[in-house]
């Protein structure tokens, strides 16, 4: 498995060295839909590194019917993974948060107050239903910054609801989302639609952030593409995306 990573040293993969980190990831081992074991984190990790990222926070997912994952679970699932790199000498900064579908759980965690796995000090990592949205996104962004924290939308690019109306966007930053796009957006992974939506982010200056949503190896072979690193160039510039410390909370 590793000698995939060994093959691809080339200049190209410092083309990433403008995103500050990683923010949004499934390299935790068998706790949601991304990397089954440490075997395969280690891989993913270790892409990264290829890639000249050596900072990332996993984001595994929360979701009410399928995976319930706590503050604690994410946090032992994270303390292996770092045992595991130290062992294995891998040079990454590795932290842990969460990215919770706006769901009926969510909700009674965010009324109930109980501890929300954040990057920094109160930006959440969220993301919507592929099926349909919540008929109440406008209450959920209240409540949510009302409580103090600042909301995230995971890939709105992929969300088809959205590719008719462009103006969703926009409204998404009116009600106080930061948006995050995936990087494999932009090549055409997730669909041509996604693609174009991610694109019209992009020109429109409204992306935030930027993440790999990283799940396997697969996805780590898409990122070190030499066109595809040549895509994220192009639509990233010179800008320095996912230094938290520099968005205002």
């Amino acid at each position: 498995m590793f000698n995939f990573f060994k093959r691809n040293t080339s200049p190209a993969h410092s083309n990433l060295t403008n995103i500050y980190q990683d923010i949004h990831s499934h390299i935790l081992p068998g706790i949601d839909d991304g990397s089954p074991d440490i075997e395969t984190s280690l891989a993913l990790i270790k892409g990264l590194n290829s890639l000249g990222i050596h900072k990332a926070i996993a984001t595994p997912h929360i979701i009410g019917d399928m995976y319930r994952n706590t503050p604690e679970s994410i946090n032992n699932a994270l303390q292996k993974v770092r045992m595991a790199c130290a062992e294995a000498e891998i040079n990454m900064e590795l932290s842990a948060a969460a990215e919770y579908m706006l769901d009926d759980h969510f909700m009674r965690l965010l009324r109930g107050k109980q501890p929300l796995l954040t990057m920094g000090k109160n930006l959440l990592l969220t993301e919507l239903s592929y099926v349909t949205p919540p008929d109440n996104l406008e209450e959920m962004s209240f409540e949510m910054i009302t409580a103090g924290y600042q909301p995230i939308m995971a890939h709105p690019e992929r969300y088809f609801f959205y590719h008719k109306n462009y103006e969703s966007f926009f409204r998404l930053k009116e009600l106080g989302f930061l948006i995050q796009v995936n990087l494999l957006s932009l090549t055409g992974h997730y669909g041509v639609q996604a693609a174009r939506a991610a694109k019209f982010i992009f020109e429109k200056n409204l992306a935030d952030l930027v993440g790999t949503d990283m799940h396997h190896t697969r996805h780590l072979k898409l990122l070190s593409k030499k066109e595809n690193l040549s895509m994220f160039t192009k639509y990233l510039g010179d800008k320095i995306y996912n230094n938290l410390s520099e968005i205002a909370s």
